[in-house]
């Protein structure tokens, strides 16, 4: 492993819930990831956590219909020693129903709007985009009202290798500028490219060591 670099190094599917006395314990830190469906959360949680079949991935719109809870143990060198730490990587229903019934649809808003609003060990949303369809209302509405509630969102425009690297740093910066945000606020990627993955993986890292998550030398949270 390189010095100073995360990488994820396990993963397992802890339970799914849609109240929040289903949600696990003990508590840690939370990363959720939600986006509009098939734009391909399953995929990239897969491909973060090197574990083929972890999340599952359909061609069936609305197919994840629970909060899905992950633990997520990550590892990295210092000065020869080795620290760890452990979190949840939250799969959150895509947005955009398009074969659901109605009370579904309400169902679904209604459990995931209070996740968002109410969970304690929240610490970063990660947004995911298709990079090759434009941005739709209910992306924007969406990436405002997660910043309406204070969460901090890391937008992801998935599939990146479907375009050229060219074509994909235009989209990349036109929503910089459509949005008002800079490169820290955004990234590409593509589950066949390892270098994005490390990109995203030290992101997030950052983002939870940012918001009090202390690692140890012993491989706990302080």
């Amino acid at each position: 492993m390189n010095n100073g670099i995360w990488d994820f190094i396990r993963a397992e599917f802890v339970t799914s819930a849609v109240r929040a006395e289903q949600y696990p314990k003990p508590s840690l830190p939370e990363v959720a990831f939600l986006g509009r469906s098939n734009v391909g959360k399953s995929s990239l949680i897969n491909s973060l956590c090197r574990r083929k079949g972890l999340a599952r991935v359909s061609a069936t719109p609305g197919k994840t219909q629970t909060l899905n809870y992950y633990k997520v143990e990550a590892k990295r060198a210092v000065e020869e020693q080795e620290e760890r730490t452990g979190f949840y990587v939250v799969d959150l229903p895509g947005y955009g129903y398009a074969r659901t019934s109605k009370d579904n649809k309400e169902l679904w808003s209604a459990f995931i709007r209070n996740y968002l609003v109410e969970a304690p060990d929240l610490q970063l949303v990660c947004q995911l985009l298709d990079i090759r369809r434009e941005l739709m209302p209910n992306d924007l509405e969406g990436y405002k009202w997660l910043l309406q509630c204070g969460h901090r969102v890391q937008l992801v425009l998935t599939k990146a290798d479907k375009l050229s690297r060219s074509a994909a740093e235009a989209k990349k910066n036109a929503l910089k500028k459509q949005l008002g945000i800079d490169d820290s606020r955004i990234i590409l990627y593509s589950v066949t490219q390892p270098l994005m993955r490390a990109e995203l993986i030290n992101r997030i890292m950052a983002i939870l060591a940012a918001g009090g998550v202390e690692i140890g030398a012993d491989g706990g949270k302080k």
